[in-house]
């Protein structure tokens, strides 16, 4: 009988050591944001006024993550609505056709400290490309409400080019790399 009783205590052990976490984004405390070079002399920021997003982990880090984050394109904002009609139109974004950015990660992996690599795949417009992209674990800590809130943030570059954002292919006026940066502060669900 103490067998049994043994045997049970370690699978529900198991169990709970694989047990899902999900968190959601909360878009009061978070941002995703990007940083273009202009000309070859200066720079355009901006960024993204609407995205949402989960995660579901093994538990209260990234390990063993899928990533699932969405991006309004629509939403653009650079502190200048001309240029952020431009970025819309089907020179570059396309939004009548493409209404979101997404990223499905699918796995992630634990380096030094608080940092990981996170893998997935990235879809703007009619492209989807596998990337990798360094993450930092800010932490977790309780909200004001009490509730565990998880904190990342993670700054890669992409060429726009390779995701059919032709405008100005030579890249002398619009640079072909473009730096994102993104801050997520998640919810514990």
């Amino acid at each position: 009988m103490r067998k049994l009783f043994l045997t049970f205590v370690f699978a529900l052990i198991s169990i709970a050591g694989f047990a899902q976490t999900d968190w959601v984004v909360d878009p009061m405390h978070s941002s995703v944001n990007f940083n273009i070079k202009h000309m070859g002399i200066s720079f355009i920021q901006g960024k993204f006024d609407k995205f949402d997003g989960k995660v579901s982990t093994a538990g209260n880090n990234l390990d063993k993550g899928a990533f699932d984050f969405v991006v309004f394109p629509a939403t653009i904002n650079t502190g200048v609505e001309k240029r952020d009609k431009h970025l819309m139109s089907a020179d570059f974004f396309d939004v009548e056709k493409f209404s979101e950015i997404k990223f499905e990660g699918f796995t992630a992996t634990k380096g030094k400290d608080n940092t990981y690599t996170l893998r997935g795949k990235l879809t703007i417009k009619d492209v989807t490309k596998e990337i990798s992209v360094p993450a930092t674990l800010g932490g977790v800590a309780k909200n004001q409400q009490g509730k565990e809130v998880l904190g990342f943030q993670s700054k890669f570059t992409i060429n726009r080019l390779d995701y059919n954002i032709k405008y100005d292919p030579t890249g002398a006026g619009v640079a072909k790399d473009v730096e994102i940066t993104v801050y997520f502060e998640l919810i514990k669900q």
